[in-house]
């Protein structure tokens, strides 16, 4: 009787936080704790016995525990929850039917209050619901306001019915994105309460210092030291009674006063001994900066995170180059000089990535909040971080470097609650650069960057000016030249130039002397901070731009520091993002309202990605549409036989075939099919002239090259003619060759498709499409499904994204039609995973609809690995 579940159900220990930051591990009832259960029972109060069974009789909780251990009751699924090695916790539920239990709950006294409630009925739906049950009921006494609590906040639907002072619950323990999130809101809590020791320690001790003043240990100490820590500070040495001025102790347990934290620098076998008497103190964390021992899967690892874990501990490291905590004037770093202190928060798995962040962002000019060295990543995650920064104040941007993801998916929900708060930049980089990541990265908003100086720029920008509201950039100059090549990189990065109204043009030629009044707007090589104040004011007041790059040269005729205290001037007046570029401005000048860059590349780069930030943060979020039930069974059975016939063989699809697996999924390839010349003919005539006419089998590749795609054709015996040089280039029978014939379309040439990913699943790829596609790399990955919301985040972050919106006057395309095919793409994926690629390329979009050009389809056995077919997603099947 290893685990008392009915029907085989388990489920594997989980750790967990409690509100309170302790860690509690949630996980299935064994035929060993049997006394612990009793004890749990025996050991609550009166009061909360009575609230549990109606009756203030120990018989009554005996009688349970001897059920629940009973070993023919087939019935009954528990969970418990231990906290530092006690059950704290038990979690039931009878099963009533197929899809239904009846659920209790019962928390000892002293863990009541810190979320243990909650914590087991999200552990205990997610149970349910991979066994098919997703109703919970329960009774209440009315009186038990902390369950009737506990119910209502879990996000999930609720019906009640009071009777006699007792309530009966219902829930619907579907998962929701209410569900979701009232856990995530709950998870948030528990960490940034759980990493206070960590970030604002009031008690600190430094284990593996000499005393000398040589070693990593004295450089620690050092460190804490001089960056004007005023907690408790205290150093663990076999003999000394003080190292450096700081007080020493023989051990941990004989410092005075509570340790909230200690920093292990000692060689790595006496780490678990070192860790032993961190847990046996009481301290809340542990920087190990220790190197050379197993990481986190392996049996010392585990032994360190199952201790750590037991008595409530979070440890950053091992092989942790430090924390930094500006707001706490703690440093336990290697940083060499401090930034500022500011609203940057920075993780990183590289201490030399993160440093070389904090250097660049100080001469940046931006303050840092925190910076933590996570190391091997033992327990303290760039998760557990997001977390504790969502809701401090003091936090306007995150920034992290990953070289793995731990759980994916919970990072995907965990950065996605943080970006649509606050900034989120990261760099991926070893094995965590892949295409699954950059879908992640896209689907979270999070803001993807190619190294630290993208992130120092980028970071600059974000904390020191306010979010856009659009793409329009006006740039204003004192050299025409430069200007114009300001203007031509804001371009080059999918930002509008727009053209200047006539009013708003003579406005500034009335107000100002001005070389050109357009955009870029050049006010000469003598321009005066006065006028250069004003232009720019009038500039960023109308409502033609979103917002400005000024483009300073300095010469002889002008103080370029007060041409930028004027710009720092009107950009806080107006309120709308502004930007610098000046090639001599100093890392120590600091203006209220400036942010300075010295070359117009890295100014328009770091505007733009704030821009496309901006712009996801302006879709509101939702859910993925519901899945239908027949499509999903009808699409999947013709997948199912076409591969049957084939005897399980991989195909790309014919045409006629991939037009008719799409159309339940309201994509449908423009024009028609026709075998041969008459046939091809015919079909041109009744579609209307001109047409285009092409090679249909996505299996033969580079039609354009070869001839094998005819546009602009006006008769029938055009369209022959096409369709037998097309043959005969082939080497077929003209009357058996399969075309698509297409009335000629214009529109915004884009590309959607799909590929499976072995780690992340389906990919749906938007681009920029046609030949652009591989020129530009103009693309952002989703991870199927996808919603709406994500679509068309999607699609605000492409550089495209500006000619789908109507730039210049242009009308905008249709939008909505775009999102839903690329929500239909991610559904196809989800529904089918015998289709293992889809490639819509060009997609023309307009302002009267999409139209899919070219669609190829490929079908591979769920589950089939061709070693031969690269898993990219640019297929080039034609």
């Amino acid at each position: 009787m290893a685990d008392l579940l009915p029907r085989d159900w388990s489920a594997p220990p989980a750790d967990v936080l409690l509100t309170d930051g302790s860690i509690a591990v949630v996980r299935s009832l064994e035929a060993t704790d049997r006394d612990a259960v009793l004890a749990l029972h025996e050991n609550v109060s009166d009061d909360t016995l009575r609230l549990r069974f109606f009756t203030t009789s120990r018989e009554a909780g005996r009688r349970y525990v001897d059920h629940l251990f009973d070993e023919a009751n087939e019935q009954s699924a528990a969970l418990v929850a231990v906290v530092r090695g006690r059950v704290a916790g038990l979690a039931t539920a009878e099963v009533l039917g197929p899809d239904r239990a009846e659920v209790a709950f019962l928390v000892s006294d002293d863990a009541s209050g810190r979320g243990l409630g909650s914590l087991l009925l999200e552990h205990l739906a997610a149970l349910g619901r991979a066994h098919g049950v997703n109703r919970f009921d329960a009774d209440v006494l009315g009186e038990n306001h902390g369950m009737l609590r506990v119910f209502r906040g879990a996000g999930f639907a609720i019906s009640r019915r009071t009777e006699a002072g007792e309530v009966t619950v219902e829930l619907r323990t579907d998962v929701s994105a209410a569900a979701l999130d009232a856990a995530d809101r709950r998870e948030w809590r528990a960490e940034a309460r759980s990493l206070r020791p960590l970030l604002a320690p009031e008690g600190v001790a430094v284990v593996g210092v000499r005393r000398t003043e040589s070693g990593v240990g004295r450089a620690v100490l050092d460190a804490i030291r001089s960056g004007g820590y005023a907690g408790r500070l205290s150093v663990v040495h076999p003999s000394a009674s003080s190292v450096a001025g700081v007080p020493a102790y023989s051990s941990l347990a004989s410092v005075p006063g509570p340790v909230d934290l200690v920093v292990v620098v000692v060689p790595a076998d006496q780490v678990s001994s070192v860790m032993t008497d961190v847990c046996a103190v009481g301290a809340g964390a542990a920087i190990i900066v220790s190197a050379g021992f197993a990481g986190a899967g392996e049996p010392v690892g585990r032994g360190l995170l199952e201790l750590a874990r037991a008595h409530s501990v979070r440890v950053v490291g091992p092989d942790s180059q430090g924390v930094l905590s500006r707001h706490a004037a703690f440093n336990a770093s290697f940083a060499r000089e401090l930034p500022p202190v500011g609203g940057l928060a920075v993780a990183a798995q590289s201490g030399g990535v993160g440093f070389t962040v904090l250097d660049l962002a100080r001469a940046q000019g931006v303050g840092v909040h925190s910076f933590v060295s996570l190391g091997a990543k033992l327990d303290v995650s760039s998760n557990d971080l997001l977390a504790a920064w969502g809701d401090d104040e003091r936090v306007t941007v995150a920034a992290l470097y990953l070289e793995s993801f731990g759980n994916a998916l919970k990072f995907a929900r965990t950065a996605r609650r943080f970006a649509s708060r606050k900034p989120l930049l990261a760099v991926a980089g070893g094995s965590a650069a892949t295409e699954g990541v950059t879908a992640l990265f896209a689907q979270a908003g999070v803001i993807p960057c190619r190294g630290a100086a993208d992130i120092a720029e980028a970071a600059a920008v974000l904390t020191q000016q306010p979010l856009p509201s659009g793409f329009r950039v006006g740039v204003v100059t004192n050299a025409g030249g430069m200007g114009l090549l300001t203007a031509g990189m804001a371009s080059g990065e999918g930002l509008s130039v727009p053209a200047l109204s006539p009013s708003l043009v003579s406005a500034l030629s009335s107000a100002v002397p001005v070389v050109s009044a357009a955009n870029p707007v050049d006010l000469g090589a003598d321009v005066s901070p006065a006028s250069l104040s004003s232009a720019l004011g009038l500039l960023l007041a109308s409502s033609e731009v979103d917002a400005a790059v000024v483009t300073l040269v300095p010469t002889v005729l002008a103080d370029p520091v007060e041409l930028r205290a004027a710009v720092a001037s009107a950009a806080l007046e107006a309120g709308k993002p502004v930007v610098v570029v000046a090639s001599d401005v100093r890392p120590d000048e600091s203006l209220p309202g400036l942010t300075a860059y010295r070359t117009p590349l890295v100014a328009v780069v770091a505007l733009a990605r704030a821009m496309r930030y901006a712009a996801w943060r302006r879709v509101s979020a939702d859910e993925a549409p519901p899945v239908d039930a027949a499509r999903a069974a009808a699409a999947r059975s013709f997948a199912s036989q076409r591969l049957a016939g084939r005897g399980g063989e991989p195909e790309w699809l014919p045409d006629s075939a991939a037009a008719s697996l799409l159309a339940g999924y309201g994509v449908e390839p423009v024009g028609s099919s026709a075998l041969g010349p008459g046939s091809a003919a015919s079909a041109a005539s009744s579609l209307g002239w001109p047409v285009v006419v092409k090679v249909a089998d996505p299996a033969v590749r580079h039609r354009t090259d070869r001839g094998l795609v005819r546009v602009g054709l006006t008769t029938p015996d055009a369209v022959a003619d096409a369709v037998t040089a097309f043959a005969a280039e082939l080497g077929v029978p003209a009357a058996s060759l399969e075309v698509r014939v297409q009335p000629v379309v214009a529109g915004v040439e884009l590309a959607v498709g799909m590929v499976r990913d072995e780690t992340y699943g389906p990919l749906v790829r938007v681009a920029a499409g046609g030949v652009a596609t591989d020129l530009l790399h103009d693309e952002v990955h989703l991870l199927a499904p996808v919603s709406p919301a994500d679509a068309g985040r999607a699609l605000r972050g492409l550089r495209t994204w500006p000619l789908l919106d109507g730039v210049r006057g242009l009308a905008r395309v249709d939008v909505d039609a775009l999102e839903a095919r690329v929500v239909s793409v991610g559904q196809l994926a989800v529904d089918v995973p015998e289709v293992a690629v889809v490639d819509l390329n060009p997609v023309l979009a307009s302002p009267d609809g999409v139209h899919c050009v070219d669609v190829k389809v490929r079908l591979e056995p769920a589950g089939y690995v061709d070693v031969g077919f690269p898993r990219r997603l640019r297929p080039s099947a034609g």
